[in-house]
């Protein structure tokens, strides 16, 4: 039975991965979280007394409770999903996202390696061939920004463009060189942008769903023609399971869900389901080093490892509409 530690799992994402992996698998989960503004152990009420689940208060910077939760549960997989995540804040206070982003992660590794029994070089020793694997969860944002055509694939130059990506990709480089090195067995999944239950309101489709539904404003970078490819959460955690037992050790997976949308064309959609007007909309000076478009070639993890995403984006997008106004009206 797998005992995996997932880092960060009271945010968005991570809560989701939680519950999709209990509900399928009888696998022990421990969650080791900070509880930052964006962790919210409410996201995983419905499991907090499940017998597999265990949650831990901690931060992934620190290396003493960080082994002391190795030991104490025998962890032989890593998901990490720990990160400060949102582009604004990176621009206001850069460094909580390198010393969380990087620092964290490197520590995280660190512990993973000396618990596992690796050391540099030691390629072949009995912990790199048995069932121990570190994942750290990306995102597309480290490819930096696209023209009108083409799409990230995984051989895509590396060229983050805010202090978060930045972060991220560093993240990245360390997780790569570990396994290099030390011969610590890897995945990195780059996900395109998510959406669904349990985000924080700072981002995109929960903020304007919760403006919309109090009339008030809702505000829009620039034109608002920044293009991003949506995935649905619960595809995100399908496709996190299947490079957790089928991904090829060393090897980066792009996950998308292949629906572009112009930020503005999200915005209005929602307008339209919610029956407001879009005398709402507020167009404001646009962000700083504002990535145009982003957009996910999936045909590695597609091809190789057979994930689909299962949601189309009329379906999630009104799913997750559902999900926050029964969330406000139980306010």
């Amino acid at each position: 039975m797998k005992q995996i530690l997932v880092t960060g799992g009271a945010g968005f994402i991570g809560s989701n991965f939680i519950q999709y992996m209990l509900a399928k698998y009888a696998y022990k989960i421990i969650n080791l979280d900070l509880l930052t503004y964006a962790g919210n152990l409410e996201n995983l009420a419905e499991v907090e007394n499940h017998p597999q689940y265990t949650f831990i208060k901690g931060d992934i910077r620190d290396r003493e409770i960080l082994e002391k939760v190795f030991e104490a549960y025998q962890i032989d997989t890593v998901i990490n999903f720990a990160a400060e995540s949102h582009v604004d804040r990176s621009i206001d206070d850069p460094e909580v996202f390198l010393t969380t982003n990087i620092l964290g992660t490197q520590a995280l590794l660190d512990i993973a390696k000396k618990y596992w029994n690796l050391e540099a070089d030691n390629r072949y020793s009995k912990a790199y061939k048995n069932d121990v694997k570190f994942i750290q969860i990306s995102t597309d944002e480290v490819y930096g920004t696209l023209g009108t055509t083409g799409l990230f694939t995984e051989e895509t130059p590396l060229a983050p463009n805010s202090p978060y990506s930045a972060s991220k990709t560093s993240a990245d480089l360390m997780v790569r060189a570990y396994h290099e090195t030390y011969g610590l067995p890897i995945n990195i999944t780059r996900c395109s942008n998510n959406y669904g239950p349990y985000q924080h309101t700072e981002k995109l489709i929960p903020l304007m769903i919760t403006h919309c539904k109090q009339d008030k404003k809702l505000p829009v970078y620039g034109d608002g023609m920044q293009i991003r490819d949506w995935l649905y959460v619960e595809d995100h955690c399908s496709a996190i399971d299947i490079v957790l037992h089928k991904g090829i050790n060393g090897e980066v997976y792009n996950v998308g869900g292949n629906n572009e949308k112009a930020n503005i064309e999200i915005v209005k959609l929602i307008i339209s389901n919610l029956h407001k007007s879009e005398e709402l909309i507020d167009y404001v000076a646009d962000r700083p080093g504002h990535d145009r478009r982003y957009a996910i070639d999936n045909t590695k993890i597609t091809s190789e490892l057979g994930w689909a995403p299962k949601y189309s984006f009329e379906e999630g997008i009104q799913q997750t509409i559902d999900w926050y106004m029964k969330i406000i009206a139980n306010e």
